[in-house]
């Protein structure tokens, strides 16, 4: 089998310009939210490989508890980042709303659309500190579940396909909305890629 122990992580381009979400993300808003801090989890995410790797070659000690949650946090908030850019999009075709599949696994489980947006709203204004929210899918009942993450990485479910993410950690919206962060999630649902959901959701379900 090939070694591939110097394949390192980099930052994903947008699928969009950095200008295209105004007025509900500004163009600086997006892109320091990209170039600082979606970097910034590259960056240590990749300095988390390597000093492995280094201790690995001169068969030093680590402390393998304090490493590794440094990567659970770091992998984290490169993957969930990656995830928010793609379920963005400056053109909602579907006017703020999904249709096909993920709206009627929507419908069914939350009864409508207008409930199923609540609860997410409620579970991201919810959210102790910094984190996410979170529409996931759960393969062995074939439901969609709302899931709340504590920084990039607690409170996951193991194994669940994340659907939908929405980034409530300040550094996300404090230049456009400050310490409002309801205004924030008010604009984000005018954002919402339902297609890549809806192309998600169909992924895993498969």
């Amino acid at each position: 089998m090939e070694k591939n122990n110097n394949k390192f992580y980099s930052l994903p381009e947008l699928p969009y310009k950095y200008g295209a979400l105004v007025p509900f993300i500004s163009e600086k808003q997006l892109r320091i939210h990209h170039q600082k801090h979606h970097a910034g989890y590259v960056a240590g995410i990749n300095a988390s490989f390597e000093k492995l790797k280094k201790a690995r070659e001169k068969n030093i000690d680590l402390d393998m508890k304090s490493v590794l949650k440094n990567q659970s946090f770091h992998l984290g908030g490169y993957l969930l980042h990656s995830l928010f850019w793609n379920n963005l999009t400056p053109t909602n075709d579907e006017k703020g709303k999904p249709n096909g599949n993920i709206l009627l696994a929507i419908n069914n489980e939350f009864g409508s659309f207008e409930r199923f947006q609540k609860e997410f709203t409620q579970t991201a204004l919810s959210v102790e500190g910094s984190g996410w929210a979170a529409l996931a899918y759960c393969k062995c009942t074939n439901r969609p579940i709302l899931m709340q993450i504590e920084k990039h990485n607690v409170n996951v479910y193991p194994s669940f396909k994340i659907l939908l993410v929405l980034d409530v950690w300040e550094h996300a919206y404090y230049i456009d909305y400050k310490n409002d962060r309801e205004k924030y999630i008010e604009a984000f649902w005018k954002v919402v890629n339902w297609k890549k959901v809806n192309e998600r959701f169909e992924g895993a379900m498969r």
